[in-house]
């Protein structure tokens, strides 16, 4: 391999091994019965205040439809979100965050907000503003690629 494919690895291996330990920490913190996409969703929903359809969630979240079906459903059954029908296209449904759904954002972020700011402390504001701008053009770069 060449230098560059081995820093590609490497690049690739720290940031799969990083989301895998992210994605754990934050799971653990979330109130009883609450999963991550469940999080993930609400907290989008609260951020836009905004309804959305559930093929536009599914989009965002780079996830199938079904899967967006699943965890929408469970938001629903939970009282979290409130699904509508498009009025001019029953074919069509629409998602807005219930109140319950904001309580439940905003304890869920109250659980897991010390555990990112205490990896912030951890590796200096600085730095972190300076990987940004890096992180989000990775993301943006993958995000074009099929």
């Amino acid at each position: 391999m060449s230098r560059d494919e081995d820093l590609a690895v490497a690049l690739f291996s720290e940031l799969f091994m990083a989301d895998q330990l992210a994605r754990n920490r934050i799971s653990q913190a979330l109130p009883k019965g609450m999963e991550l996409s469940h999080f993930g969703v609400i907290n989008h929903l609260a951020h836009i205040n905004a309804e959305r359809t559930p093929a536009q969630l599914a989009r965002v979240f780079h996830v199938s439809r079904g899967a967006m079906t699943n965890t929408l459903s469970r938001l629903e059954w939970a009282g979290h979100v409130h699904i509508r029908p498009d009025w001019d296209d029953a074919r069509r449904k629409f998602v807005s965050i219930s109140p319950s759904g904001r309580r439940a954002q905003e304890q869920a972020l109250a659980a897991v907000t010390p555990i990112l700011s205490e990896a912030v402390r951890a590796l200096g504001a600085e730095r972190v503003r300076l990987a940004l701008p890096v992180l989000r053009e990775l993301r943006t770069r993958l995000e074009d690629k099929p």
